[in-house]
């Protein structure tokens, strides 16, 4: 369980990032939603989970586009946080929002 002082750093991170990834230019980065940040408690590593919206294709072009960037974007946690190591980030996709979309479809077939 996160502590409360990880909790305030997470989310500083996942706003951070969001509007990071906002700033890029990337063709490849299509309409992504930071959904949350994990941070180690060293600080050392952050791994950033978004959701994707679009295709399989548009899905992984996306995620191969902000794993080319994260320099860019770790340049700009060092800048606008006062952190004393920037965390290395790596991009996850978060399902959660299709497992949600998939359940919400069963509990209607059921009804």
């Amino acid at each position: 369980m996160a502590t409360p002082r990880m909790r305030r750093i997470n989310e500083v991170l996942r706003e951070v990032v969001g509007a990071a990834i906002a700033e890029l230019s990337d063709p490849r980065i299509g309409f992504v939603t930071v959904t949350s940040v994990e941070t180690s408690p060293d600080l050392r590593a952050a791994k950033v989970y978004v959701s994707v919206l679009g295709s399989d294709e548009e899905r992984e072009a996306t995620l191969t586009g902000l794993r080319s960037s994260h320099g860019v974007i770790q340049s700009k946690i060092a800048g606008e946080t006062r952190m004393k190591r920037t965390p290395t980030l790596t991009f996850h996709y978060d399902e959660t929002v299709e497992q949600g979309v998939r359940i919400s479809r069963l509990l209607e077939e059921d009804q």
